[in-house]
């Protein structure tokens, strides 16, 4: 049942809406709030509390404070804390999914979707908390032990995207907690309300004050800025364009913090000429308008056989046709809004673009008149490769395809951009399969499949899409620090007797 009017306001009204430091919530230094809107009807749904740079000071001083109290917690204490968060995180997955679409836009069984993906971070690193390990060993000369043990990085900011307001949260927050890192969280402007509402969860299982700050503010650079520039700041995690990130790494080496970075993508999608087309249309659905084409791994070229360009052309604009555009609210809803007018513009050029240089469209095309910022989902056939859109992430639910000839042909095509974030690649060939696992430039790598992202796995990019793994085995290593500790050799006064 499509929740009413009357839900969506009690929801909202519930919200604790200031900046939450050292365990309490209060509001911004100066008073000033800012307005979070819906990008289905561009009413506004809330006013935030905007952090100061003095408000910013402020949760690091308070997460500096915390540090040496959790850092040196049991690891189980900080099992357990996660394991609660997961259940309380899915006890709420309505109230979860509904703010998500609200704030957001994406539909409402989609934000079910992430709240089941973003509660698996907290299910996930709960388990490795109690798992972080060392080693002791012998020398190889044997006459001295080896002792390497892990401690928490420390004190750590992140800075979140707008896109997947819960998964961008915990994905970050749970490895830091399973670590015993303190950390200031700085959401996007555009989507604060959801990583609000997981700091109240948070707080209510018992996280410890100064453990988790979170202080949302439209200055970003402003608060952000002395916090990377402070010496007890230790880690910096930050989820987003490729342009910001060179800036915050510049920031960031002054202080020579340890930093993850998850950038842009431009995620190439081939399909082979001995591909299942089903599969292959179904694996481009979801690779393509997750999200609305909003998502670092969509699919953003198409890069298909000549032999099946045709047929796979004329079956992805059939299914993008006839996909609703509708407030993701609404029960039958498959593609909400875009972010926002600034987004649906830049969309638009870039599909104005390709027509311009040749490009065929096959479904769309055309933004969608009346209230919200709501965008077609769009097919183009023969795009040219000197198009913005093939160099450009969309983030849009545009697809554009190009033909190749032969397998070399399909690699170069991919490869010839300066992201590696993610590819698709359909074909029924193993050791095809084998080779594109080798000769694909990107962190990771679907194979007839659409969707790469599991909480179990290690999720990041290469080149110009960033560095440092989130999720997986590896995701916690991003918050520990490794001690080497040399022993005298404890036999030796026993050999000499």
């Amino acid at each position: 049942m499509a929740p009413t009017a009357e839900n969506e306001k009690q929801l909202i009204e519930s919200l604790r809406t200031g900046l939450f430091i050292d365990g309490s919530w209060r509001d911004a230094g100066d008073g000033a709030t800012f307005e979070v809107e819906d990008p289905a009807t561009g009413d506004v749904l809330t006013t935030v509390a905007n952090a100061t740079p003095e408000d910013g000071m402020a949760a690091l001083a308070a997460a500096t404070d915390a540090q040496k109290s959790w850092g040196s917690s049991a690891p189980r204490e900080r099992a357990e804390l996660l394991r609660r968060a997961f259940e309380a995180v899915t006890a709420r997955a309505d109230d979860f999914a509904l703010l998500m679409t609200l704030e957001m836009g994406k539909p409402l069984a989609e934000a079910h979707g992430e709240v089941t993906y973003g509660a698996e971070f907290l299910r996930w690193f709960s388990e490795e908390a109690a798992r972080i390990s060392g080693r002791y060993a012998t020398a190889p000369d044997g006459k001295a032990r080896l002792m390497v043990h892990k401690r928490p990085v420390g004190p750590s900011l992140f800075i979140t995207p707008w896109n997947f307001p819960l998964a961008m949260a915990t994905r970050k927050i749970a490895p830091a907690i399973a670590a015993g890192c303190t950390m200031v969280v700085k959401p996007a402007t555009l989507t604060p309300l959801t990583t609000l509402l997981f700091a109240s969860v948070l707080e209510e299982v018992g996280l410890p004050p100064g453990v988790l700050n979170v202080i949302p503010t439209s200055n970003a650079g402003a608060v952000t800025g002395p916090i990377i520039k402070d010496p007890r700041l230790r880690k910096l995690s930050f989820t987003g364009s490729t342009e910001v990130g060179r800036s915050l790494l510049k920031d960031s080496a002054d202080q020579i913090l340890r930093t993850s970075m998850e950038l842009g993508g431009n995620a190439p999608f081939l399909v082979f000429e001995d591909a299942d087309l089903d599969a292959a249309v179904e694996g481009a659905m979801l690779a393509k308008l997750r999200n609305m084409g909003e998502a670092c791994t969509a699919a953003n070229r198409f890069i298909v056989h000549e032999s099946v360009a045709e047929e796979f052309g004329k079956r992805l604009a059939e299914r993008m046709a006839g996909l609703p555009l509708k407030r993701g609210t609404e029960e039958d809803a498959k593609i909400g809004p875009l972010i926002d007018e600034k987004s649906r513009q830049k969309v638009q050029e870039l599909v104005d673009d390709a027509v311009s240089r040749g490009a065929e469209v096959r479904t769309g095309g055309k933004p969608k008149e009346g209230e919200g910022y709501f965008y077609p989902p769009t097919v183009l056939s023969g795009v040219g490769p000197d198009a913005r859109i093939m160099a450009e992430e969309v983030f849009g639910p545009v697809a554009p395809i190009v033909t190749f000839g032969d397998e070399g042909e399909a690699v170069a095509l991919a490869n010839d951009t300066e992201f590696g974030l993610v590819a698709y690649a359909y074909t029924r060939d193993v050791g095809r399969s084998l080779r594109l696992a080798d000769t694909i430039e990107s962190g990771m790598l679907g194979l007839n499949v659409g969707i790469v992202s599991n909480p179990a796995a290690p999720f990041g990019g290469v080149k110009q899409s960033g560095l440092g793994r989130e999720g997986g085995f590896e995701g916690i290593e991003e918050f520990l620090e490794t001690k080497y500790v040399g022993l005298a050799d404890p036999f030796a006064d026993v050999q000499k007797g």
